[in-house]
């Protein structure tokens, strides 16, 4: 135990008060009390207002304290990059869309990004910096195996960020950090859920104990390239061929539709043709959106979760996320889909962004190392 957990729990919202925290931690009320003093005094965390009380006195109310420093978050996709300053209880402050091209390579892509950030921060003091990449990323930080970051395999973005920042550093997978994104904004109840990230490409994320679940690479939660039938042999951008993403990812879908004689370019123009009810769009859909729960009734039923949580622009197709919700009703074990939510992230565009808050404040951004008895 270390004064950072403290740190997070606050920041996270599962404690509000001394008491809260003696209980979590499992420590006694003075041992709590001795270490949120230190970071009190230290300005990193401040109490103010009174909570509810539960028999005695009201607890005073405990938050992160801003300070001056900041934390940098870099969320990156295919063409674009959204970054941002945020204080250090990981709450944005100020947002910037860049349009990048993932496929440059990671040296400019990664020059591009930092002078962006450096912009933004405006000479204040750097606390920590995270980025999110679209594909996998090992527990060392580096692209592994991508099939869509061209040029940027075996590539340590970790140990080319700390030659930027002396400050913590968080480099991962995009669905990793969306799926922390999306625990920060639904707050402790939801511990245990399945993240499905379904635009351009395929992602997810696993939640379990509201912990990141990263498997023993760095790499857990990878459903794109799981073989399935319907794929055929229909060759797919890692070397295989029937995988899920060659059916069920927005690239694949703008292809198929594409050959079917309907004028699109993007999974932004499969979005506008669904909502106007192009029925070449709506079947195409309907079928990925199937595939696509017919894989998840695997996980489902082995990881019971809380919810399956869509994001992305698919997500935002009411008839994708009903083909989805359907297959793993149909299929799933009837008590693993008896309180199972199947929905939208409520999180939005600022998930990946949270989701480097929440890891760096996790991993002890810029709080005193004390160990707890």
């Amino acid at each position: 135990m270390s004064a950072a957990q403290i740190m997070g729990l606050v920041a996270s919202g599962q404690a509000t008060s001394r008491a809260d925290l003696s209980r979590l931690l499992g420590l006694a009320p003075s041992t709590v009390s001795s270490y949120v003093q230190e970071l009190l005094d230290a300005g990193l965390l401040e109490e103010s207002g009174e909570g509810r009380s539960r028999g005695g006195r009201r607890p005073r109310l405990l938050s992160v304290r801003a300070g001056d420093g900041v934390i940098l978050a870099a969320d990156l996709g295919g063409h674009h990059a959204r970054i941002a300053t945020m204080d250090r209880a990981g709450r944005p402050e100020a947002i910037q869309d860049l349009e990048i091209d993932i496929t440059a390579g990671p040296e400019p892509i990664l020059a591009q990004v930092t002078d962006a950030l450096a912009e933004l921060a405006a000479g204040r003091p750097v606390l920590g910096m995270g980025i999110g990449l679209p594909g996998p990323v090992d527990s060392d930080g580096v692209v592994v195996g991508s099939s869509r970051m061209h040029g940027w395999n075996g590539f340590s973005v970790r140990r080319r960020l700390a030659e930027y920042y002396q400050a913590p550093l968080v480099v991962d997978n995009d669905a990793n950090l969306m799926a922390m994104g999306e625990a920060v904004v639904r707050g402790p109840e939801l511990r245990d859920f399945v993240f499905v990230k379904a635009g351009t490409g395929l992602g997810a994320a696993l939640v379990n104990d509201g912990r990141l679940h990263r498997g023993a690479r760095g790499v857990a939660g990878d459903v794109s390239h799981n073989r399935v039938p319907a794929g055929g042999d229909r060759p797919c951008n890692c070397g295989n061929f029937g995988c899920l993403e060659t059916i069920s990812s927005g690239a694949a879908l703008v292809a198929a539709v594409r050959a079917d004689g309907v004028d699109i370019a993007t999974t932004a123009d499969l979005v506008r043709l669904a909502r106007d009810g192009n029925p070449t769009v709506n079947t195409t859909l309907r079928f990925a959106g199937r595939q696509l729960g017919e894989v998840l009734v695997t996980i489902v039923n082995f990881f019971n979760p809380q919810a399956v949580i869509l994001s992305g622009a698919l997500a935002t197709c009411d008839l994708f996320v009903a083909a989805a919700r359907g297959a793993l009703y149909e299929r799933c074990l009837p008590l693993t889909t008896q309180e199972l939510q199947i929905g939208e992230s409520v999180a939005g565009p600022d998930a990946g962004l949270l989701g480097i808050g929440r890891r760096l404040i996790d991993q002890g951004l810029a709080v005193p190392v004390r160990n707890l008895p």
